[in-house]
């Protein structure tokens, strides 16, 4: 599966940025899917992830009650709705896929997408 990040962007401090994920190609059967990001010089960190059905979630303690992660099956989308943006959520993002949920959650995945930046001023 070939997967297209997009909708990163600068905002400031308290704004909100929404993120969408693309999937093209033959996919996983039902395949879970997840944000990373990456900032500059440090590890990539797990943002959320999405069970196929939309049943199970789980964000990063950092993100939690700012951010919601969503995805349209029939579509092929994920999306990231990020809020109330810290400094702090300046990052490169990432999304990725994998056939099994604990594995995303777990800090890795099969897939990945290409990235897209995300700035946010103070």
């Amino acid at each position: 599966v070939q997967l297209q990040a997009s909708g990163g962007g600068m905002v400031q401090t308290g704004g909100s940025l929404g993120l969408s994920c693309a999937a093209s190609g033959r996919p996983f059967s039902s395949p879970a899917m997840g944000w990373f990001r990456q900032a500059p010089g440090k590890e990539r960190e797990l943002v959320a992830v999405i069970s196929y059905g939309s049943s199970m979630t789980f964000y990063g303690d950092s993100v939690k009650g700012r951010f919601a992660i969503s995805r349209d099956n029939a579509k092929r989308t994920l999306y990231l709705q990020m809020n109330s943006l810290k400094p702090e959520d300046t990052a490169v993002y990432y999304c990725a896929a994998d056939a099994r949920f604990d594995v995303i959650r777990s800090g890795t995945a099969a897939s990945w997408g290409q990235g897209t930046q995300v700035t946010v001023s103070s």
